[in-house]
């Protein structure tokens, strides 16, 4: 469905780009101009931000579809909110829902997306590392990468024989790269490694 943007054209959101999402709650006057007006600060400060004021479609089922597209932040605002001078900020990392004063919204919502994305970075890296095993011969690598994980194993060991000889085991090199885990400059660059894991 399109929705209004800056200049009032009638354009779809992009999804992919959207951080945080402005939801009026009741199609209050005063609410629908708060929340266009949280959405220019917030854009202001450099947040890309969607104004959701459609209140011909009832709020949950406006938070939900926002909250299936996975966008990082909703806030809400409703005329309780505004008669206490607070917003709703529901996050999806970690999770949950508190009251945030309207007037600290700008100043706070870039840390908070910072650090849920610090989180969900630290998560991601402890992730790959715990299903990650260091390994030093062909067989200890298809053990490791059948069990579900990832091998690192030094391609001067696997090479392209070793190579050939995982597709029996329906696993493939996921990557090659150097001793710094950079992008290596020759293939059979010194300490290359190779990143084993099953095919898909």
């Amino acid at each position: 469905m399109a929705h209004g943007d800056d200049n009032g054209l009638r354009v779809p959101p992009r999804l992919a780009a959207i951080q945080a999402v402005v939801l009026a709650i009741k199609g209050d006057d005063a609410v629908l101009a708060k929340v266009r007006v949280i959405g220019d600060r917030l854009r202001a400060a450099g947040v890309r931000v969607h104004v959701d004021d459609r209140t011909d479609v009832p709020f949950g089922r406006r938070a939900v579809d926002w909250e299936l597209k996975g966008v990082p932040v909703r806030i809400e605002v409703g005329p309780r909110d505004l008669e206490n001078g607070t917003a709703m900020l529901a996050r999806r990392i970690p999770g949950g829902k508190e009251p945030i004063a309207l007037d600290a919204l700008v100043r706070l919502l870039p840390a908070v997306l910072e650090e849920d994305q610090a989180l969900l970075l630290a998560q991601s890296r402890e992730r790959r590392e715990s299903r990650t095993s260091d390994v030093s011969t062909f067989e200890e690598a298809v053990e490791a990468a059948t069990a579900g994980g990832w091998a690192r194993i030094p391609w001067a060991v696997l090479g392209e024989k070793g190579e050939v000889r995982l597709g029996e085991h329906a696993l493939t090199v996921r990557c090659l790269v150097s001793a710094d885990g950079a992008v290596p400059d020759a293939d059979d660059a010194p300490g290359n490694v190779a990143i084993v894991a099953r095919a898909y």
